[in-house]
């Protein structure tokens, strides 16, 4: 018994015709597993140290800077380690990652003011308080990403059960919730988001209930008139008549056959949620410094004319993942468009 419908067999073999949405889709889902991973990719932490003959894993395990013959039980910063004299003059090594930056570290011994230029030591240059520049593009992007997905993710619930519980029992129940989405949509959102922060602080999940608090509103109105008009089939019919109960007829019957929005719309829902983020960062009403952020980015980009590598860098970074992500939305709607079944 095959896994999924034939119809789905055929909209995913048209998706993988569309070159163009299936590379996207291969190349952004690429970029975000490797993401998943940067703090083996980029990270200033060892994988292996030898210190005194002894082997240490501070990519694994925290280890106090006592260890290394320091007098904090901090944890040991390892850039000063690896140029200190003492580690350099016995027979001490260490392996690093690929890229071996932390976002969160300030190389303040770098000459110059900051932000400095792109080098062979950093490839991209640093901000302005000295921090790799590629190290916080890479992990911002990874925080991009899953903020997005997860938003996306809370949304579309919210948006099939308020849109199909409004088409599916129409009348008084449509007309009353209608009305009280349209007074939630007025509220302005950007205002919202400043009180909650104020009090809630702007935390990474504090910011995900906000949005989803207003970004669910968009796909409620397509599942709605899913609902609507998938109620009315004879199957639907034929389900109430044999006295199936109501969820059961909604989930298990209307809802598998109404998720064409869903899924056209999920790629869009992530754009919406990188564009938001980045959006909220740059005017300063997202996430907490020192995160790293693509929005922080643009902004010192925008107060730093003068290092035009910030704002390059992040922008063509942003621009790819949106037009990936928009590739892979524009590839779904055709695969999903009905009159692609006739051709």
């Amino acid at each position: 018994m095959a896994v999924f419908s034939k119809l789905s067999q055929d909209r995913f073999r048209r998706f993988r015709r569309i070159k163009r949405a299936w590379y996207s889709l291969l190349i952004l889902s690429a970029l975000f597993i490797l993401s998943l991973f940067s703090e083996l990719i980029c990270n200033d932490k060892p994988y292996v140290l030898s210190y005194q003959d002894r082997l240490y894993f501070p990519i694994f395990q925290f280890y106090p800077e006592k260890e290394f013959g320091g007098k904090y039980l901090t944890e040991a910063d390892y850039v000063s380690l690896r140029e200190s004299s003492d580690f350099k003059d016995g027979k001490n090594w260490m392996i690093l990652p690929p890229i071996p930056h932390n976002p969160l570290h300030s190389y303040i011994d770098l000459p110059g003011t900051p932000p400095h230029p792109p080098s062979a030591r950093h490839l991209l240059g640093t901000d302005s308080s000295a921090r790799d520049v590629f190290a916080r593009l890479l992990y911002g992007f990874r925080i991009c990403m899953l903020f997005s997905l997860i938003l996306a993710a809370i949304s579309t619930l919210f948006g099939i059960l308020i849109g199909g519980v409004q088409g599916y029992f129409g009348g008084v129940v449509d007309m009353v919730m209608q009305r009280l989405i349209e007074i939630w949509s007025s509220l302005p959102f950007l205002y919202v988001v400043i009180l909650v922060g104020t009090i809630y602080s702007r935390s990474f999940m504090i910011l995900i209930l906000v949005l989803s608090l207003f970004q669910w509103i968009g796909l409620s109105y397509y599942m709605r008139g899913e609902f609507l008009k998938i109620r009315n089939l004879n199957y639907v019919k034929v389900a109430k008549t044999m006295g199936m109960s109501n969820s059961h007829i909604l989930f298990r019957q209307i809802l598998p056959n109404g998720l064409t929005p869903v899924i056209t719309l999920l790629p869009f829902q992530i754009i919406g949620g990188i564009g938001a983020l980045t959006a909220l960062d740059f005017l300063g009403f997202g996430l907490q410094p020192p995160t790293p952020s693509w929005g922080e980015l643009l902004s010192q980009g925008l107060n730093h004319l003068f290092a035009p590598w910030l704002a390059i860098s992040t922008v063509v970074c942003l621009f790819t993942t949106l037009l990936l992500a928009t590739f892979i939305g524009e590839g779904v709607r055709e695969a999903f468009d009905p009159r692609a079944s006739t051709n």
